[in-house]
């Protein structure tokens, strides 16, 4: 399989839990060479054409209303050999994916969608499907971020914090529907909860929260 890559991947555009995952595909890619790679919510196919050109064969999960945009981006990056779709929601994926087990997978969004028990039960379902030594990348919305503001559940405990944000910020983020909302330690637990050993934990300076955990 060739390998294209490009001078620096990360250079735009990239988060810092982004780039870890983009630094960890290159240094698998240079051992094995079949590195297989699962995006979780790529609506704009922003990740995954970048892991696909450093040789990586990446599948995106996302919901089935995204099919035709991100078919069509997939299709406008030239990479359609690498890169393949699956349509499903975060909490009805299949238990079987093409590529599986994966090297890495990226959680990048969706997850606060869920009340805390749920999400344990999708983390714990998205390490089933890592191979043993691979990596999870997850993003969650911090309780501590803007979103924070006015939010009901801020002095909930993690178990029972499920709420709508407070208006203005629902409507000026379009997210309408109630939330569960992270510090650092929360995800930390989760992570624990869901059998994963914890690599690292950051607070990003908007004030979200990211986490990388591998399979042991």
């Amino acid at each position: 399989m060739t390998t294209h890559l490009t001078a620096n991947p990360w250079s735009t555009g990239t988060d810092e839990l982004e780039r870890y995952a983009l630094e960890e595909c290159v240094k698998r890619q240079r051992i094995d060479h079949r590195v297989s790679i699962l995006v979780v919510s790529d609506k704009r196919c922003e990740m995954a054409p970048k892991l696909a050109r450093l040789g990586a064969q990446v599948v995106i999960v996302d919901r089935p209303d995204y099919r035709q945009e991100i078919e069509g981006r997939i299709l406008a990056s030239g990479l359609r050999e690498q890169i393949s779709y699956v349509a499903s929601e975060l909490d009805t994926m299949p238990e079987a994916l093409p590529g599986q087990p994966f090297d890495m997978i990226v959680l990048r969004r969706g997850l606060c969608g869920q009340p805390y028990e749920q999400a344990c039960q999708i983390v714990r379902r998205l390490m089933r499907q890592l191979r043993i030594g691979g990596k999870l990348y997850v993003s969650v919305l911090g309780l501590h971020s803007e979103l924070g503001q006015g939010y009901a559940d801020g002095d909930a405990l993690i178990e029972q914090r499920f709420a709508p944000l407070a208006s203005p910020l629902a409507e000026k983020y379009e997210i309408h529907q109630p939330v569960c909302l992270y510090t650092e330690r929360n995800l930390f637990m989760l992570l624990l909860e869901a059998g994963a050993s914890v690599l690292r934990t950051l607070t990003t300076t908007y004030g979200n929260v990211k986490g990388i955990a591998v399979r042991v």
